[in-house]
This record gives C-alpha cells, sequence and structure tokens, in this order.
C-alpha cells in the first residue's frame, strides 16, 4: 500500500474536483487569505462588462501609487549620481575609490533587507508595510546634507538601502494579487518606465539646482528635495493603497469577489500570510530559482553605469557639468519607451516575454560592445552606444513578471523573488567596482564589464525558456487528453492555486513563457 506525506495528502484532495473543500479560511493554513470570498462567488456568472469595470477601477487606484513610489525610490538610491556632478565628493570628504563604494554599500543593505522583508511582507498587510518604509527612507534621504565623511555617508547609503529593498519585491507581489497573468506585464511596465522617466526628470532636476547660486551647497538639495516627496508619497500610500482585493474599500462588495475571481484564474491563489518550509526547500532546489539569479547577477553589473556613474560617463566624453545632466535625458527617454513596447507586446502576445528579453539584451551587447571597440574620439557614438544599453531595463522588468506569472505558492514566491533580488544586489555590488579611478576617464574594466554581464543575461533567459517549455509540454502529454487541460483539470488546477499549491506540485499550472 502505497503511503503519502502530509503533503502528497494535501496536494491530491485540492487536485480532486470531487473533493468539498475545507468550509472556512481559517481552518487551514493552506488556504488563501481570500479563500472566502473565491467560494462566495462560485456559481455566479460575471459579466464582461463587470469584470472590465473592476479592472478599470484597480488600475486608477493601483497603478499610480506604484508609479510615484517607483520613480521616487529609483530618484532617491541614485541620487548622488545627480549630485556627483555638483561637489558632492568634496562636500563629504570622499577619496580615491570612496564614491564607487557608496554605489555598492546601498547594495549591502538592498542584500541584507531581502529575505526579512520578504517574510514580513508575507506576514504583515502588505500596503502599510511599503507606506512605512516609504516614509522611513524618506527621513533617512534627508539626513544625507548631515553627512560631512565616508563614514557618515556610507551609514546613510547602507540604511537607505535596508529600506528600499521592500519595493521591488512587494510590487511583484502586489502584481500577481490584483491582475491575471496576461494583465501583468503592461501593468508591470507602466511602473517599471518610471526608470526612464526618473532619468529624464532627474536630469532636469539637475539642470535646474546646476542654477542656483545661494544658500546650501547645491548637492544638498538633490536629497532634501527627493527626500520630502517620498515622505509625502510614504503619507499617500498609508492612506489609498489596499492590503487585499477580498477588503479593498473602493470597490463594492459584489466587486471584491469579482477582483478575488479574477486572479484565482492565476492559479497561484492570492496571498497566504503562512510560512511554508517545504516550499522554501522547494525554491532551492528548483533550477528556476537558480537561473533567476545569475539572470540577474549578469544584469544587474552594468547598471551602475546607467545610475550612479552616468555623470562621470558623460563627462569623459568632454561635457561640461550641465550637459552631463540634460544628455542622461535621451537615454531615459529611450528606456521609457522600450518599456511600454515591451509591455504592450507581452500583453498582446502573452508567450513572447523570453523573446522580448532576448531581443532587449540583444541591443544591450551591442552598445556595451561598442563602448569597448569605439576609440575614445568617437564620443558620439560613444554616448549612443551608453544611450542603447538603457533597453536593459526591459529585459530585467519582464525577468519579473516570470515571479509574478510563473511562480505558485505565496512562500515560494516571495522567496524566489527574494533570490532574484539577492541577484540583483550582487550584480549592482560588483558594477561600481570595476569602474577604477586609475583607469578614469576610459574605465575600460567597466566596459568589458557590461558586455559580460550581458553576454551572460542572454544565455539564461534562453535556459530559462527551454525548461519552462519543456515542462509544459510535457504536463500537456500527461494531461487527460494528452494534448492539453480538460475543463475538469483547469478548475482542479484554479482550486489547488487557492490552497496555495505551488507550481512543481499543481500539474495544471503552465508557465508563460
Amino acid at each position: 500500500m502505497t503511503s503519502h506525506s502530509p503533503l502528497d495528502k494535501d496536494i491530491i484532495e485540492v487536485t480532486q474536483p470531487s473533493q468539498s473543500p475545507p468550509l472556512s479560511s481559517s481552518a487551514s493554513s493552506t488556504l488563501d487569505d481570500t479563500y472566502d470570498a473565491y467560494k462566495a462567488n462560485q456559481g455566479q456568472v460575471t459579466l464582461p462588462e463587470e469584470s472590465k469595470k473592476v479592472l478599470s477601477k484597480i488600475d486608477r487606484r493601483i497603478v499610480p501609487i506604484l508609479f510615484f513610489i517607483y520613480l521616487l525610490q529609483y530618484l532617491d538610491k541614485n541620487g548622488i549620481n545627480y549630485a556627483s556632478a555638483f561637489g558632492l565628493a568634496k562636500g563629504t570628504n570622499l577619496k580615491g575609490q570612496d564614491y564607487s563604494w557608496l554605489g555598492s554599500i546601498f547594495y549591502f543593505g538592498y542584500l541584507l533587507g531581502q529575505y526579512p522583508s520578504g517574510y514580513l511582507l508575507q506576514k504583515l498587510p502588505i500596503a502599510k508595510f511599503l507606506g512605512g518604509v516609504s516614509l522611513g527612507w524618506g527621513i533617512i534621504l534627508m539626513t544625507t546634507p548631515a553627512c560631512k565623511s565616508f563614514a557618515g555617508m556610507a551609514v546613510n547609503r547602507f540604511l537607505l538601502g535596508l529600506l528600499e529593498s521592500t519595493i521591488n519585491p512587494g510590487f511583484v507581489l502586489i502584481m500577481s494579487m490584483w491582475y491575471t497573468s496576461a494583465e501583468q506585464p503592461l501593468r508591470l511596465e507602466a511602473y517599471y518606465c518610471t526608470n526612464g522617466v526618473a532619468t529624464m526628470f532627474g536630469g532636469l532636476i539637475g539642470y535646474a539646482v546646476g542654477h542656483i547660486k545661494t544658500g546650501l551647497p547645491r548637492w544638498m538639495y538633490v536629497f532634501l528635495i527627493f527626500g520630502a516627496c517620498s515622505i509625502v508619497m510614504g503619507v499617500l500610500t498609508l492612506l489609498f493603497l489596499p492590503d487585499l482585493p477580498s477588503t479593498a474599500k473602493f470597490l463594492t462588495d459584489r466587486q471584491r469577489l469579482i477582483a478575488v475571481e479574477r486572479v484565482s484564474g492565476n492559479r497561484q491563489g492570492v496571498k497566504n500570510r503562512h510560512f511554508k518550509k517545504y516550499q522554501a526547500w522547494q525554491t532551492v532546489k528548483d533550477p528556476k530559482t537558480w537561473i533567476l539569479f545569475v539572470m540577474a547577477t549578469g544584469a544587474q553589473i552594468p547598471n551602475s553605469a546607467l545610475t550612479s556613474f552616468t555623470s562621470i560617463i558623460i563627462a569623459s566624453f568632454g561635457v561640461d557639468t550641465l550637459g552631463t545632466q540634460y544628455l542622461q535625458i535621451p537615454g531615459g527617454a529611450i528606456q521609457f519607451l522600450s518599456l511600454l513596447a515591451g509591455g504592450f507586446i507581452c500583453t498582446k502576445w502573452p508567450n513572447s516575454r523570453c523573446l522580448t528579453m532576448t531581443v532587449a539584451n540583444l541591443i544591450c551587447i551591442i552598445g556595451a560592445g561598442l563602448l569597448v571597440g569605439l576609440p575614445a574620439s568617437n564620443k558620439w557614438g560613444r554616448l549612443v552606444a551608453l544611450w542603447m544599453c538603457y533597453f536593459q531595463g526591459l529585459g530585467f522588468s519582464i525577468s519579473l513578471t516570470i515571479v509574478s506569472s510563473n511562480i505558485a505558492g505565496y512562500t515560494k514566491k516571495q522567496l524566489t523573488g527574494a533570490a532574484l533580488f539577492t541577484g540583483y544586489c550582487v550584480g549592482n555590488i560588483i558594477g561600481p567596482q570595476t569602474f577604477k579611478t586609475s583607469e578614469k576617464p576610459g574605465y575600460k574594466s567597466a566596459y568589458i564589464a557590461m558586455l559580460v554581464g550581458y553576454c551572460v543575461k542572454l544565455t539564461m533567459v534562453l535556459v530559462l525558456y527551454f525548461y519552462m517549455w519543456s515542462v509544459n509540454k510535457k504536463r500537456d502529454r500527461e494531461s487527460a487528453s494528452g494534448v492539453e487541460l480538460t475543463e475538469e483539470e483547469e478548475k482542479a488546477a484554479v482550486e489547488a492555486g487557492m490552497h496555495d499549491v505551488t507550481e512543481l506540485d499543481n500539474k495544471g499550472f503552465r508557465y508563460i513563457l
């Protein structure tokens, strides 16, 4: 007689349509936090007009808040880039590699915060937690002008990274809580495109700060302006961002049920606050975890060139101080437009995500190759090559939808996100160290590192695609029809998702490619 572990029995129960699920979401830690709302809407017909209206209301409430928080966190962490043109190094007594280390130290804080913040995002009301950390980093940013040494700046940057570590994984979880898998790319790019907006907007602010002639040293205004805006946004987040679809006050009772029903079709559930050890072990053993980790590391090694060192790189092309600010604007525009275009493409053609990442990464490889190969005298060619590298944001942001759409089991999802952002931190820690003061203004090692990073990422994208494609094909062959899921199997897969079953255990789950 075959014996089953408690986990096996749980999976067997929820994947059999004939089995009755528990009556209350409080009865078992396997049930989704919104399970009662999910069951209450079963058997009711939801008209397309109703679903469309709910989606419209969700977009109007959720996306603008994510947009402005993400805009500010990008500006805040890259404030040293804009301040570097206005005497930051002199004002804080930086020498040698000190500025490079400030770029890395932020990500040491970001790295330390990954797993604790992931755990807290699962256990606590997600909106309140995100609003609180937004307030916190705004306060930290406004204390930056008080720093007069490398040590002070290092502590400040570390704490800023520690708090900002919550935002990216938190937003990935919010995407999976409010939107269907097909809707996620465009909405994710709608807030992620603020990286491009911030690059343009930050360049304009830097240009404006450059014209301040009185009062405090000009580099201080960058942090005071960005910090004050973050504090305001933190308060607005606490007031207006809801924690769950089933408790959202801006929706009617009926609309809350529809909001949960929409997302249940992802076969991932909505949220489960119970940490599960077996899902932690599955995360460690899942090949996707390590593919995403290496992919993120490779993607982010070049990132410092487009954030902390952009002003310095452009200055090396023989541009004056104000030019280093406004010549960042075209790169930001490229990033903004590529992100929106990529989000539209991946929404219209859902299984084009890995292809979109591949194309974006090939453009980055060409740009980095030109930075390595073009002579120093070809300044405009090198500037255009730098702008081409702004396509990297599209490739990385689409990889976030792999977590939001293709990872099920709430513990596993937040841990996979943490693993991806651990790679993100490792790459961003390595990147600034490739900018050696002994090599300026050429920075040959940095440009070679960018090229290698992009090549590593491209390889991982292709490996991930073929892994997920092969799993989908295998599961199709093993389905009752031998081709695709039957209607009964699809219902069982949705029910399994609402019982917090992982994508590895839920054989009705299919990866979006």
